[in-house]
Parts: structure tokens; C-alpha cells; sequence
């Protein structure tokens, strides 16, 4: 996966913005203003901190060298993920996935994306 179609998955999302609140190198999305994703644009490989269930997080971590607890998020809820061609495009989408439908779920039910 590379940084275009992140992006593109992303936003392609009910409810998602793209912002860059902490400088042009790093894109956060957000769905109904809460953070679901983040990726930088200055490292190589390109990698994204997606929210993960806790249990989950850690299992994915021992299963995956890239996997790595969230570069400067709560380790305990985020994964830093290295896109650099040992995990399929399809199971980072499920993250993502995973990861949105995390968030949303948080959401007042008022609130989350239809």
C-alpha cells in the first residue's frame, strides 16, 4: 500500500476528513471529528498508526514485524504499521476497517456516520 491509495481508502469513508494538524508531513483522519488514522509523509517505508483494539493490537504486533505499538499515540490502543510489502494491501484495508469502525462505534449514536 503507498500513501495515494491510503488516502484514497480513507476518504472513501462515511463521515472522514483529511486534516494536517500537526504539519504538512503528517495526514490525520478523522471521522465525525474523532482520529482514526494518521500517516506520515516523510519516512521511508510509508506508515500509518491505525486505532486497534487492545488484545488485538498485541497480537498483531507478535504476528507481524511491521506492526509495531503507535509511534507517539497510547501504545496500548494504537499499531504503527509499515507499509513496506510484508502485509497484503487487502488485510491493511481490514485494519483501516478495523480501525474506523472503532471509532465509530464510540460515536453517540446520533452522531455516527449513516
Amino acid at each position: 500500500m503507498n500513501v495515494e491509495s491510503f488516502q484514497s481508502y480513507c476518504l472513501a469513508k462515511v463521515g472522514v476528513t483529511e486534516e494536517f494538524p500537526f504539519g504538512d508531513e503528517t495526514m490525520v483522519y478523522k471521522v465525525m471529528g474523532k482520529v482514526f488514522a494518521l500517516a506520515s509523509l516523510d519516512t521511508t517505508p510509508f506508515r500509518f498508526n491505525l486505532k486497534c483494539d487492545p488484545e488485538l493490537a498485541l497480537q498483531l504486533r507478535e504476528e507481524y514485524d511491521a506492526v509495531l505499538p503507535g509511534y507517539h499515540m497510547n501504545k496500548k490502543h494504537w499499531n504503527t504499521v509499515l507499509a513496506d510489502g510484508s502485509i497484503k494491501d487487502q488485510i491493511l484495508r481490514q485494519w483501516i476497517d478495523h480501525s474506523y469502525d472503532l471509532v465509530t462505534a464510540s460515536l453517540p449514536k446520533n452522531k455516527r456516520p449513516l
